[in-house]
């Protein structure tokens, strides 16, 4: 790469570097230093069309087979009743057309550009094609931890050691090959538009796959990835009309809300009885800066490169984004998932609390993590909160 757009990526990534060390813990902090470099700065995940990360852990065989994890082997039970076939549960001949006002692919009430003067001057034909592209975007980003999700379902069903577990671990490859699938077919066949990975996704990934420990794996992507993705599926399946996303959208939501179980189910007892006070301290703070990566990745900024980039600085679209009633309601709605598991999983201990408060995110600590909601249900609990 050019040394010229290394220094430039550095200038430009320095809010999101400093975000690696938000929680104060060092040993944390330089886990996520690696990642956050490749990512932010030399953006290997813009660099090729592929992309190599160590692993770095051990295959785990259990020769005995053991069974003594019953709630395990019900989720299990439940995940291969649920299988379900891409190529044929969904009707691939819907036709998706960004200017069908009876089947608006995304409703301006759930994006942020409607602050924007400059898309408020376009036309009707102009505003939907916007949201046609930044749909794109958050569909692609979708795609992107999918395929994140399906390597470190394959890691973790070979390093954990219980067999209930690796057993479940064998479903949701399986269910993640197929979030792959689906989420690739409709961006390429239907909004004939993808976008590479974001930068805070891919730093995100880069440090879960890389790290060694089994746990990790699990914390990462079925409690924090997973759980957002749950609430970034639920909210733009409220705010569409179109029928094709509806469905596939809803498919995948009942397959992550598995999966998201079996990472409280693995990680309750683990952090609550088996971790030392200082490994569960780091698994807390650890938990916390990935937290605020995920919130940071939905600035947007490759849609931005293309449509906004002309017109205005990233500074103030990221001021836009982030001051925007969107990015409010959206980070509510993502939180309400992941902080009450975080909880359940011993990861939000009294030491923690001030940071997760600093931000603003305690407010859904006492929450069930939160069923699939109405556009209309959504809207009404955020004027109730308001």
């Amino acid at each position: 790469m050019d040394p010229r757009r290394i220094i430039a990526n550095a200038s430009g990534s320095a809010n999101a570097l400093w975000e690696t060390r938000r929680a104060g813990n060092w040993k944390v902090t330089a886990s996520l230093v690696g990642p956050a470099v490749r990512g932010f700065v030399l953006q290997r995940g813009k660099a090729s069309n592929t992309c190599v990360m160590e692993p770095g852990l051990r295959a785990r065989f259990v020769w005995d087979y053991a069974r003594e994890m019953p709630e395990l082997a019900t989720l299990y039970a439940a995940g291969k009743q649920s299988q379900w076939d891409g190529a044929t549960a969904l009707d691939w001949d819907t036709v998706v057309d960004p200017h069908d006002e009876r089947h608006e692919l995304i409703l301006d009430d759930i994006l942020p550009l409607k602050t924007l003067p400059g898309y408020r001057a376009m036309t009707k034909r102009e505003q939907q094609l916007q949201r046609h592209a930044l749909l794109a975007w958050i569909l692609s980003q979708f795609l992107h931890g999918e395929q994140g999700a399906l390597l470190a379902a394959c890691q973790v069903t070979e390093a954990v050691g219980w067999t209930e577990a690796k057993l479940f671990g064998s479903t949701q490859v399986m269910d993640e090959g197929r979030h792959v699938e689906v989420f690739h077919r409709y961006l390429t066949e239907k909004l004939r538009k993808t976008y590479p990975v974001n930068d805070n996704l891919y730093v995100i990934m880069d440090a879960l796959l890389g790290d060694a420990r089994w746990d990790i794996k699990f914390l990462g992507m079925q409690i924090l990835i997973e759980g957002l993705a749950l609430g970034s599926f639920g909210t733009i399946r409220a705010f569409t009309r179109e029928p094709l996303l509806q469905e596939l959208l809803r498919r995948v939501i009942t397959d992550e809300a598995r999966h998201v179980h079996f990472g409280v189910l693995a990680l309750r007892d683990w952090y609550g009885r088996v971790l030392s006070e200082k490994e569960r301290r780091e698994r807390e703070d650890w938990a916390f800066e990935v937290v605020l990566l995920m919130r940071n990745r939905f600035l947007a900024h490759e849609y931005y490169e293309e449509h906004w980039a002309h017109a205005m600085r990233r500074s103030a679209w990221d001021r836009s984004v982030s001051d925007s009633d969107f990015m409010a309601f959206f980070r509510r709605t993502l939180l309400r998932r992941v902080i009450p598991n975080l909880k359940r999983i011993h990861l939000l201990s009294e030491r923690i609390r001030p940071h997760y408060a600093r931000e603003g995110m305690l407010a859904w600590e006492n929450e069930k993590a939160a069923p699939d909601l109405t556009a209309q249900d959504m809207l009404e609990s955020e004027r109730v909160q308001a």
